[in-house]
């Protein structure tokens, strides 16, 4: 952890107060380039914006896969007050970030918060294979 390192984490912290103080989740993120300047930044806007999908990690990826270049991308690093949820992670894998670096990680932030309710939606399958993979077969290859 360098000394920058620590300093953007701060902000990501700062961000995730102003989210909170803005009536949301309290998480933040800020999205740094090859250069060390700051190229996006954003916090939890999932309650005023009434979309579950708003976590900043999510869209800085988001935008980093519009307008960056792949290899602009690779060398950014993201800084987040919280290690990104699964939905987040997967944005970034996909967007082609080169780095995170987080302040709490899921194991800490679910020692502060109260305990998940259990799953409450069912999941079936999978199902009609043959006819599901024909418009994924070859595409990744």
């Amino acid at each position: 952890m360098t000394p920058d390192d620590e300093k953007f984490l701060r902000r990501a912290i700062e961000l995730a107060a102003a989210a909170r103080a803005g009536g949301n989740p309290p998480f933040g993120s800020l999205l740094v380039g090859p250069d060390g300047d700051v190229l996006a930044e954003e916090r939890n806007t999932s309650l005023t914006d009434a979309d579950i999908t708003a976590h900043p990690e999510l869209k800085l990826a988001r935008w980093a896969a519009r307008e960056l270049a792949p290899a602009i991308a690779a060398a950014t690093v993201m800084y987040t007050s919280c290690q990104p949820c699964g939905m987040c992670a997967g944005a970034i894998e996909r967007s082609g970030l080169g780095r995170v670096v987080f302040a709490l990680s899921n194991d800490q932030l679910a020692a502060l918060k109260p305990p998940p309710a259990p799953s409450s939606f069912r999941q079936d399958g999978p199902a009609l294979l043959d006819e599901a993979r024909v418009p994924v077969e070859g595409y990744y290859t």
